[in-house]
């Protein structure tokens, strides 16, 4: 019920809203028929961005004699590819004698076991927002005197958290609730980045001092069987390589190992840093530049811009027996990456095909591969 949109890539765009709005609106929701002993068909919440929320309430029981009331809110991401779209998070809320509002994770809620979350080891993970909007729409419509003891649930949460980055991070039994805004902005990369963030954090927080950082499975395979790394030192950085190039920054890390396909990145030896091809592409015309500026015949370089893909690409530089032009294209990611960091990270560079395997290891590259053995 949020009828909200942005336009994006030309196409009207549903915002949704946060599995913390849900839980806010389904604790309001129980307090009020608690307190009231009153069946409510929906609720109103305010969320942090400033935009009301009015949602149905699902399944409302009430429980008399214990002053007790439960109920569903329905998730709604929009038309945001979010995997805990239509699910159902529930809110069971006791009204106390004390004056106070304790809240607690049920079934499908999962448990912090590691450090470095923003949630405390042992408690549930309700992040601190969705805390506060649990907390505030309650102090709505609870008498002064009054508190609520509050257990939030999520039926599907613990099939879903498989999915998800929760056993990673240590999250165990279920999904997180989640939103720093309480609304969820179709199509965005936040949620995502700010889960790569939370695992550099906690691996900081293990123990790690220098990293390696890959775009996706194929560097990590890589790394692993190449070059015998533990994946503990392991970080995946999708297309996100400048922002966790700052959160290396940020987490003090001075040591980092870039290892890739050169489809994404080839694109560093050009400045790019966010390797999404709907943000920048130039993949091959950071290829053709670089072999022409090392004499590379005019046929070569028409061939290359011929060429949909990298792998295509470095098929016809095979042929034409280029391979040197792999140096030169790590030596330039390197030199961007430690320009992008400003000096602060000391960078080296792996470039692979899946066709040729591995293609070259940068100068920097070197060096830092022979603190990892």
């Amino acid at each position: 019920m949020l009828d909200k949109y942005v336009v994006k890539d030309g196409k009207k765009m549903k915002y949704g809203y946060t599995t913390g709005s849900c839980a806010a609106a389904a604790s309001k929701a129980a307090a009020y028929m608690a307190i009231n002993n009153k069946i409510i068909d929906y609720i109103k919440i305010e969320t942090p961005k400033g935009w009301y929320l009015t949602l149905d309430v699902i399944e409302p029981v009430i429980e008399k004699k214990r002053q007790t009331a439960f109920c569903y809110i329905k998730k709604d991401a929009g038309d945001d590819p979010d995997i805990t779209h239509g699910i159902l998070i529930g809110a069971r809320v006791e009204i106390i004698d004390t004056p106070k509002i304790i809240i607690n994770g049920g079934k499908g809620v999962g448990k912090v076991t590691k450090p470095g979350l923003y949630v405390p080891v042992g408690e549930p993970a309700i992040n601190p927002v969705p805390r506060k909007m649990i907390q505030s729409e309650i102090l709505k419509v609870l008498p002064k005197d009054k508190g609520a003891m509050v257990t939030i649930t999520v039926p599907e949460g613990e099939a879903i958290a498989k999915k998800t980055f929760n056993p990673k991070l240590g999250i165990l039994g279920g999904i997180s609730i989640l939103g720093t805004s309480g609304i969820v902005e179709p199509m965005s990369d936040e949620a995502f980045k700010e889960s790569l963030a939370m695992e550099l954090r906690m691996a900081v927080q293990n123990g790690l001092d220098k990293a390696v950082l890959v775009p996706g499975n194929y560097g990590e395979e890589n790394a692993v069987k190449l070059f015998n790394i533990d994946k503990s030192n392991i970080l995946k950085t999708s297309n996100f390589i400048g922002f966790m190039l700052d959160k290396c920054i940020e987490e003090k890390i001075q040591k980092v190992l870039l290892i890739g396909h050169i489809g994404k990145l080839v694109k560093l030896a050009g400045g790019i840093f966010n390797t999404h091809s709907r943000v920048a592409d130039g993949r091959l015309e950071i290829i053709a530049a670089n072999l022409a500026l090392e004499g590379a015949s005019k046929e070569l370089i028409e061939k290359v811009f011929e060429c949909v893909t990298t792998e295509a690409a470095v098929e016809i530089i095979h042929e034409y027996n280029y391979g040197k032009i792999y140096s030169v294209l790590c030596q330039k990611a390197e030199e961007r990456c430690i320009a992008y960091t400003h000096g602060e990270v000391e960078i080296g560079v792996i470039m692979f095909s899946m066709a040729k395997g591995l293609l070259s290891i940068g100068d920097k590259a070197k060096d830092i591969l022979e603190e990892f053995k």
